[in-house]
Order: structure tokens, then sequence, then C-alpha cells
């Protein structure tokens, strides 16, 4: 899970390391829901359209919220980050900056 423009997205993939990019973690290998084609997620369907052609993405550290092991995918989503539905996971408190005189 992480944050992007406000947006929580919950991704599911195959291979994930810290990146050669320092302060990035690598993600790649999407895994999207084999749904038969009557059956339409939307929220899953425009997850796979903006990450579609993408091999691998580097996601920044600070804007990871939750990494988990799962023995089975689930189905990707993209929530508002304000307010993210009910959720168990709070993102990290931001601190805020020093003022400066």
């Amino acid at each position: 899970m992480f944050i992007h423009q406000d947006k929580l997205y919950e991704v599911y993939c195959r291979s994930m390391a810290q990146g050669d990019l320092y302060g990035f973690l690598e993600i790649e290998e999407f895994i999207f829901g084999e749904r038969s084609n009557l059956v339409v997620d939307p929220g899953e369907e425009k997850l796979k359209n903006e990450f579609a052609g993408v091999r691998r993405s580097y996601i920044p550290l600070h804007h990871i919220v939750r990494i988990d092991e799962v023995e089975q995918e689930g189905t990707g989503k993209i929530r508002d980050h304000k307010n993210p539905g009910g959720g168990s996971v709070t993102p990290f408190p931001q601190g805020a900056r020093p003022v400066k005189d």
C-alpha cells in the first residue's frame, strides 16, 4: 500500500526490493485478478489501466504505508487517502516542518 496524489493504492506484485535508486522501493510483476469478462470491478480496472505496460515501478519510501507478504492475492484498489473507507491501516504521521524566523 502506498500513497500517490492523495490516493491510497493497494497493489499486488510478485517481486519487490530496495531499488537501485536510493530511497525508492522497486516493485515489479504486478498481479491483477483473473476475473471473467462478464464481471468487471471498476476499481481494479482503473488500477490495471494505470499500470498497463509498466514492467517496474519505483515508489518513494516515505509514501509506503504498509507491506504484507500474503499467501493469496486479493483485489487491487485505489481509494481516497483522507477517507480510506474503514481501513485498519493508519499512515505514519508526517512531522510538521519547523518555522524559520
